[in-house]
């Protein structure tokens, strides 16, 4: 299974909010033993609207499953003192701090080499340790901005910051590579690393394709084939206000697409040039004349990309989802998704709540292990 595969390795979480403690929850779902670090107050993130029960938000409690929590002051000699020790027997220390906080506290780069030689050390900042923007605050939406991908996103009359947050999330994938990426270094050489990840860098990797043609062919919303220029791939309204996905990239999927809704002289307009208005048109109308359950039984034989946009309830419960093992219903009748991979024939592990701890217990735990 995944759940052992970095059983034995240490992960000093420092983060907060979404990306960092996202990277450590995947590192967690490999079996690393993650112990998260937080001021006295907590993480901002438990009262971040919506908010459970407890008063807690349930993104907090699903961002840091199986992972032990526990509060230092690191303003005080006494926090700062526990915090050495955790760092001296850590493998890995994940921080999301602005530049040159962590080092005005007494663990800059010098500080934690001495400490740990062989400690993996992954800053995950908004802009990255260097640069004119280095110390500028930032949110998903505005590092998405300034990446290009606001640009080409939404309509030719909104940009659309999109759900969930996708630099955050894949800043924290990028965590996550580059740090098992140093640990294997590590096994090899003994030596530890010094990471720099950002969040708007995450961003703006993702976005190659406009990148790539930005001076040339540049692409624009509703321009092109991927941002709603092309008819066969769009979202379309129900009769019942529900939706429909149509992907029918390949002309075999189209095809198969035009013959079951009857349409057969739609075949050879799928090279109309983009935008594909009058086309998008003629599908929307079609598409609007029907429920989007009818849609989904009138195409259950049919493979051709044509699928309902599910709520989060309802893809929680698909027959997919559940058959893979992807998705733990919890008591609330919520759900929560698990790593999305299978190892040996085997579905990812379920996750364990949170535990909260006394900070010196697991510096003496940590410490004890070590010696």
């Amino acid at each position: 299974m995944l759940a052992d595969c970095l059983a034995g390795i240490r992960v000093l979480d420092l983060s907060q909010y979404v990306p960092g403690p996202y990277a450590t929850l995947l590192m967690s779902d490999l079996g690393a033993e993650v112990v998260k670090v937080e001021p006295p107050a907590g993480d901002p993130m438990r009262g971040l609207p919506p908010l459970g029960a407890d008063g807690v938000a349930p993104a907090y409690h699903g961002l840091n499953r199986n992972k032990t929590v526990v509060r230092l002051d690191l303003k005080s000699e006494d926090g700062k003192a526990v915090l050495r020790d955790l760092v001296a027997a850590a493998d890995v220390l994940l921080e999301s701090y602005r530049p040159g906080v962590l080092e005005r506290l007494g663990f800059g780069p010098e500080d934690l080499r001495r400490l740990n030689p062989g400690l993996v050390h992954c800053a995950l900042s908004g802009f990255g340790q260097t640069g004119p923007l280095r110390l500028r605050a930032g949110h998903d939406c505005t590092y998405m901005a300034l990446a290009g991908a606001l640009a080409v996103t939404g309509t030719a009359d909104l940009p659309i910051a999109p759900f969930p947050p996708i630099a955050d999330h894949a800043s924290a994938m990028n965590a996550v590579i580059a740090t098992l990426a140093a640990l294997v270094r590590r096994g090899r050489t003994g030596r530890g690393a010094a990471l720099d990840l950002s969040i708007y860098e995450s961003g703006l990797a993702l976005q190659y394709q406009s990148l790539l043609t930005a001076a040339t062919a540049p692409i624009a919303h509703e321009r092109d084939l991927l941002n709603g220029a092309a008819a066969y791939y769009r979202v379309y309204r129900c009769a019942d206000g529900g939706f429909m996905a149509l992907g029918a990239i390949e002309p075999k999927f189209w095809r198969d697409f035009c013959v079951q809704v009857g349409r057969e002289d739609w075949i050879a307009r799928q090279d109309e040039p983009f935008p594909q208005t009058a086309l998008t048109a003629e599908v929307a109308d079609l598409i609007a004349s029907r429920s989007r359950q009818e849609w989904t039984d009138a195409f259950v034989e049919v493979d051709c990309c044509f699928e309902p946009v599910l709520t989060p309830a309802e893809a929680a419960t698909h027959p997919q989802a559940a058959a893979r093992g992807m998705v733990t219903l919890l008591p609330t009748g919520d759900a929560e998704p698990l790593f999305p991979a299978h190892a040996d024939g085997q579905p990812p592990a379920a996750r364990r709540p949170l535990v909260e701890a006394e900070a010196t217990a697991v510096r003496d735990a940590w410490t004890a292990r070590r010696d």
